[in-house]
């Protein structure tokens, strides 16, 4: 019977085995809860007064006898006594679990010691935060959840794209009257065109009006021109859309005034003017200057303006989303000042620390590190900004070239012509003649 036993047990152990790697493969949120959460549980229980003594977590109390004054004579030895927590909750793919701070201590750090319950744990990340004054909120991830974010789901709103997934499962949002301006930097190949692409996308179906500024030659946005009520494809085009923008902002600020209202979306819908999005491309060709008066001159024209826009255009309708592979205070001081007034941030991989600390760095310090630490392998993966401020790994929805341009368009019909834009087109040409 010995024998036919332990064949028994060797077999169904066996089974388990490839049922469990069928399961963690296909179905890998059934996997955490039946065998990932009960496991790690066990490992933040067991390693938990461990982690807090070693990471200066934990808090020695005196003894109850043996003192004279502050000095200890006889007695217990010190013992450090760890933070209280919660029992730990499973979510979706990781759990969470709430730590009481000892009086004195500060969530910066827990933040410090992040690393070491990764290792502790043996889990993919651990997250920081705190939801109220006194307690820390660790959120721990089983695994990478942008690897495979899958197709989030939100609802249609005006000036709303759905961009992509949370590392949260949730829908990852670019709500334009929420954060009405945004930047937006990444490397060659991290995946800020392919955001680009799917921004557009989402707001060709909308009534609005879209307005590219492409100093490259147009090789990016000049892809959708169909549903672009303009297109600038120079720096001295961009002056002249810009200069054109201005105007037609002036002219709502008179028809806000006259109505005695305080923005557009007070107004009547018949008195209401279109949003416009504008969105730039490679911010550093409108900055950069090669020395000439002339050039001088076009890039603090494109400084004023942009910043101009940036200052007013939220409560009148005119919306930037400005993108760049290098977004540094060399620039020029005009960068500065507009990335003051793009309230939305998305940094996804990026070559210097410099932009990282210029896109995040003024929001929050740790953004910065986990935007840092986004490979080249990730691509489309990005730490953005929330309306909450708080910030947040994302991934944007991978939208092919062919669908954009056919989305583009499909929906060229609705693209509006705005008068100021088209009179300051037609004398552009005008002077080319």
């Amino acid at each position: 019977m010995g024998p036919i036993l332990l064949a028994f047990a060797l077999a169904v152990l066996a089974w388990v085995l490839v049922v469990g790697d069928l399961v963690r493969r296909h179905r890998p949120a059934w996997h955490w809860y039946l065998i990932g959460y009960p496991v790690t549980v066990c490992r933040v229980l067991a390693t938990w007064r461990r982690i807090a003594v070693l990471n200066d977590l934990a808090v020695s109390r005196r003894p109850a006898r043996g003192l004279l004054g502050d000095l200890v004579v006889k007695g217990d030895p010190l013992r450090p006594v760890a933070p209280r927590i919660s029992f730990p909750r499973a979510t979706r793919m990781g759990l969470t679990l709430v730590v009481r701070l000892h009086a004195g201590q500060t969530p910066v750090t827990y933040m410090k010691a992040a690393d070491a319950f990764v290792h502790a744990w043996k889990v993919h990340a651990v997250r920081v935060t705190s939801p109220e004054r006194g307690l820390v909120l660790l959120t721990a991830m089983a695994s990478d959840p942008l690897q495979q974010p899958g197709l989030a789901t939100a609802p249609a709103e005006l000036l709303s794209a759905l961009i992509g997934a949370l590392e949260t499962g949730g829908a990852w949002v670019m709500n334009l009257r929420l954060v009405p301006h945004w930047l937006i930097a990444g490397a060659t190949r991290s995946g800020k065109s392919t955001l680009l692409a799917r921004l557009i996308t989402q707001l060709a179906t909308q009534p609005v009006a879209l307005v590219g500024i492409d100093c490259k030659g147009g090789m990016e946005l000049g892809l959708f021109t169909g549903r672009l009520s303009a297109l600038a494809t120079c720096r001295r085009e961009a002056v002249a859309v810009f200069s054109a923008l201005v105007v037609d902002m002036q002219d709502r600020m008179r028809v806000c005034r006259s109505a005695g209202v305080r923005s557009i979306w007070e107004l009547p819908d018949k008195l209401r003017p279109i949003p416009v999005v504008v969105i730039v491309d490679e911010i550093a060709e409108l900055y950069l200057s090669d020395g000439t008066r002339e050039s001088k001159a076009e890039a603090e024209q494109c400084s004023t303006l942009l910043l101009r826009i940036g200052q007013l255009g939220a409560a009148l309708g005119l919306h930037l989303v400005v993108a760049g592979q290098r977004v540094g205070s060399d620039l020029g001081p005009g960068v500065t000042a507009l990335r003051a007034q793009l309230g939305g941030r998305i940094c996804h991989r990026v070559n210097d620390p410099g932009t990282a600390e210029m896109t995040l760095g003024d929001l929050n310090k740790d953004a910065v590190a986990v935007a840092q630490s986004i490979t080249a392998e990730e691509r489309g993966v990005a730490v953005c900004t929330g309306p909450d401020g708080g910030w947040s790994r994302a991934r944007s929805h991978l939208t092919p070239t062919e669908e954009a341009v056919a989305t583009a368009r499909k929906y060229a019909a609705l693209t509006p012509h705005l008068p100021a834009l088209d009179r300051a087109l037609a004398v552009l040409e005008g002077d080319n003649k």
